[in-house]
């Protein structure tokens, strides 16, 4: 292959546009730079690529490398590229077993729920510097899987799961040259999958203490899942697109175009909280009974429960951003909110007022997270970025990953945008962050290095996690798939001599 030929590595999500990135300056294949034979139309095959294109050596469009006829990567020997096959069918007892098994083992423990929600404790405040594992990196993808890595020439490789075979279709089996796993971190497995919502998943709720999973949808409906058996007992129709789904004190409030619906889950009787224009983005609730909304038109409404009524009444309002408020969280006495309009602005409650914006993202705001004194924020600019409080007493950026030397050079390709967030700890007491991007991955990172340590496949965008009891993670997608995924022990890797 010729040095310095770029390669259309397809289209790529950010928000709701693609846009097509390219690798750029492919290292040469040995020899004279010659293709082998295989024909002199120097575009990268896209079936090829999908890992079926049937036509070998005959082809006439470019097979990077010197795979055979069956399209299968050989040896790593001179001239050739490392198999990129992950081999994964030594995991084949986990990972391609029948998941529809009935429950997934609720149990107590866990984190609670609320603004402090799968909130892991603060070890370190040096941020960054975990190493390879950052966005573009490999991460500590388990031994097994590095084997297909050749020193030098990982940048051009891609831990990219086969699509046919996440869509339970490929018939490549060994010689598909993509990944057939749902995730590339050793010690999490993906335990059932919850089907039943037809539209993109935007909320998944699991109350403490309680043995029902709450999923919205923009399919309109809010399904309820027996955590015993897996199985769907309820669908409760909305009558409009789910943007927002929270519960506390025993009501479960749902954000949807122009309303804001709150259910009763003792009584069942519903109430419809009006005053919101355009679709209900988010919600957050105090445990003195005050509920936040944000808005498409920027506003974020308040509504105070009355325990003379029994309802939640107009309170007041708060105003500021020039776009779409889409993440809320509350912590101690004050809101934080991210918009489309790419700010973060901090709200003083008692005072109902705006007291600083934060300005460093480049796109939108999508979510908001706490960890210990730090707030983190993503965005579709594809970063996280880390607040700390300084001496004066206001939030500033102490951290951005990726860190600015390590971002990809913009004009050869684009970070796939960050989505939703959610905090956890492994088996061993860890704390871990999972971050939901839209190149339909979810990305582990140990927390505070941003070591990656792995990723979870989806056959479309992530846009709602939620942590669970008893090791388990739940993720929503954009095709209406709910996944629960579970942290598993891992055995300490055989030395090889």
């Amino acid at each position: 292959m010729m040095a310095g030929m770029e390669v259309d590595d397809g289209p790529t999500k950010v928000g709701s546009k693609r846009n097509h990135s390219r690798s750029g300056n492919i290292a040469g294949a040995g020899g004279g730079g010659g293709l082998g034979g295989r024909g002199h139309v120097q575009q990268v095959c896209r079936y090829w690529q999908e890992g079926r294109c049937i036509k070998g050596d005959e082809c006439q469009w470019l097979h990077p490398g010197s795979a055979g006829s069956t399209g299968r990567w050989t040896s790593t020997g001179s001239g050739k590229r490392p198999n990129i096959v992950y081999d994964a069918r030594d995991r084949e007892g986990r990972e391609n077993r029948e998941y529809n098994v009935g429950g997934w083992g609720y149990g107590g423990g866990g984190f609670s729920s609320g603004s402090n929600q799968g909130r892991p404790r603060n070890v370190s405040a040096r941020w960054g510097r975990g190493g390879r594992g950052g966005r573009g990196g490999r991460g500590n993808l388990d031994q097994r899987d590095s084997r297909a890595y050749e020193s030098g020439r990982s940048h051009s490789l891609k831990p990219k799961p086969c699509s046919y075979w996440l869509k339970g279709n490929c018939t490549r089996g060994e010689t598909c040259n993509f990944l057939h796993a749902h995730t590339t971190a050793p010690d999490m497995e993906m335990k059932t999958q919850l089907v039943g919502h037809e539209k993109a998943i935007r909320a998944i709720v699991l109350p403490e203490g309680h043995s029902q999973l709450y999923t919205g949808s923009q399919d309109e409906s809010v399904r309820v899942w027996d955590c015993a058996t897996g199985q769907c007992t309820n669908v409760a129709p909305m009558g409009g697109d789910v943007g927002a789904l929270i519960f506390a004190a025993g009501w479960l409030f749902v954000g949807l175009p122009n309303e804001v619906k709150v259910i009763n889950m003792a009584t069942l009787q519903q109430a419809s909280l009006s005053g919101p224009k355009g679709q209900v983005h988010a919600l957050a609730v105090t445990e003195d009974g005050l509920l936040f909304a944000g808005t498409q038109d920027g506003t974020i409404l308040i509504w105070k429960f009355s325990t003379t009524t029994n309802q939640f009444e107009p309170a007041a309002s708060m105003s500021g951003h020039t776009g779409p408020v889409v993440t809320l969280m509350l912590i101690a006495n004050r809101l934080y909110s991210g918009s489309m309009d790419n700010t973060i602005r901090v709200w003083e409650i008692a005072a109902v007022q705006c007291v600083q914006t934060l300005e460093g993202h480049t796109n939108v705001v999508m979510d908001l997270l706490c960890w210990d004194s730090f707030l983190l924020s993503c965005s579709l600019d594809g970063t996280i970025k880390i607040w700390a409080v300084n001496t004066a007493g206001q939030l500033e950026l102490t951290f951005s990953h990726p860190e600015e030397e390590n971002q990809p050079d913009s004009r050869n390709i684009t970070l796939a945008g960050a989505l939703k967030m959610c905090g956890c700890t492994d088996k061993a007491g860890k704390p871990v962050l999972l971050c939901s991007y839209n190149d339909n991955t979810v990305r582990l990172y140990d927390l505070p290095t941003f070591t990656e340590r792995g990723q979870l496949f989806s056959r479309e965008e992530v846009r709602a996690l939620q942590v669970g009891p008893s090791s388990l993670l739940f993720s929503g997608d954009s095709r209406g798939e709910v996944k629960v995924w579970n942290w598993i022990e891992t055995q300490p890797e055989a030395v090889v001599e």
